[in-house]
């Protein structure tokens, strides 16, 4: 089931990496997150203590415009916007209300959404961007590893640099020499960091 090209736990007791590295899979395959990472390196030393995953994530989805799920029909005065998929639907709306205000948007039915004398051309309409996938693909990962690190491990910091992500954890202060082992695992994995 396992989709990810590189995957390893690194931990002293070779008992704790193999628990850990379970842990580490269920936690990924519960938030729907094997697809889309490529590459996970995860160090656990008790003894510094540290908890380190590096990574990197398969291209991600683009970005959902409004022309992707309506077509959007020109007329005298206002445009009619014929929707073809509903999950959108919402977001779709609080953008154009907070864009256009509420009194230029009507919603008569669920497929459809006219929009009242906008200054925008409907070229503008069909680009405006309702969704962003990455954002909420980095939440929903930070939020896994946070459950994979050990408990306690309260002081984190976290960084996404394109398709890289870096996410580091101790029970106390972080050292300033952490970045020679970030640099290490991201070389295990055949990368260079962020």
């Amino acid at each position: 089931m396992l989709s990810v090209e590189y995957f390893d736990v690194e931990c002293p007791e070779a008992l704790g990496g193999e628990y850990y590295k379970q842990i580490a899979n269920d936690v990924l395959l519960d938030q729907n997150l094997l697809k889309v990472v490529n590459k996970l390196h995860i160090f656990i030393d008790p003894k510094i203590p540290v908890f380190i995953a590096v990574g990197v994530l398969n291209k991600i989805t683009t970005v959902v415009r409004v022309g992707d799920f309506a077509n959007v029909n020109p007329q005298e005065g206002k445009m009619t916007l014929v929707i073809s998929e509903e999950t959108y639907l919402a977001p779709m709306l609080k953008i154009f209300w907070e864009r256009f205000g509420k009194e230029k948007v009507e919603q008569p039915d669920r497929f459809t959404v006219i929009l009242y004398n906008v200054p925008a051309q409907p070229k503008e309409i069909e680009e405006i961007v309702v969704a962003d996938p990455s954002v909420s693909l980095h939440k929903d990962l930070i939020y896994a590893l946070r459950c994979i690190a050990p408990e306690g491990f309260r002081l984190r910091s976290e960084t996404f640099t394109g398709s890289k992500f870096l996410f580091v954890a101790s029970e106390n202060t972080l050292a300033e020499d952490i970045s020679t082992l970030v640099r290490e695992k991201f070389a295990l994995m055949g990368e260079v960091p962020p």
